[in-house]
């Protein structure tokens, strides 16, 4: 064999390997892309998955948040009711100590003028009757 003859040989295997590189690489694309698809998909499943097993965790959380938010809004309004009371109570007190009537009182009072006027509503008759009875020496 001559010299060219190897030099040939040595060509036409480097030419080979060369293409066989080539086609191995090929290959390993396609076999990417086609595993890619296939990752991509399980990679959506389990996220599915997880959001799945999370979702109840979550809620059960702002559920939670939701009834502890509830049983505040509930202390809160028991103890405006409680300040709203004592502050009725302080109210009323100071209004009794500088003497000025309570509803019920003049209410009394009302009705007390509507007996002493009377069914013809007239009452400064009625009141100097009285006067007048009041004036009479008595036996």
């Amino acid at each position: 064999m001559s010299e060219q003859e190897s030099h040939k040989q040595l060509a036409a295997k480097i030419k080979e390997s060369a293409r066989q590189i080539w086609l191995a690489g090929l290959g390993a694309y396609t076999k990417a892309e086609e595993d890619a698809g296939k990752v991509f998909e399980k990679l959506v499943s389990e996220g599915e998955d997880i959001e799945r097993k999370t979702r109840g965790v979550f809620e059960k959380q702002i559920r939670a948040v939701e009834d502890r938010v509830e049983g505040v809004k509930d202390k809160a309004n028991h103890t405006w009711d409680k300040l709203e009371s004592v502050f009725d109570q302080r109210v009323s007190h100071a209004l009794q100590r500088l003497g000025i009537p309570t509803r019920s009182e003049l209410e009394e009072l009302r009705e007390r003028i509507a007996e002493l006027e009377g069914a013809d509503g007239n009452p400064k008759e009625k009141v100097e009757s009285r006067k007048k009875k009041s004036s009479r020496p008595r036996s």
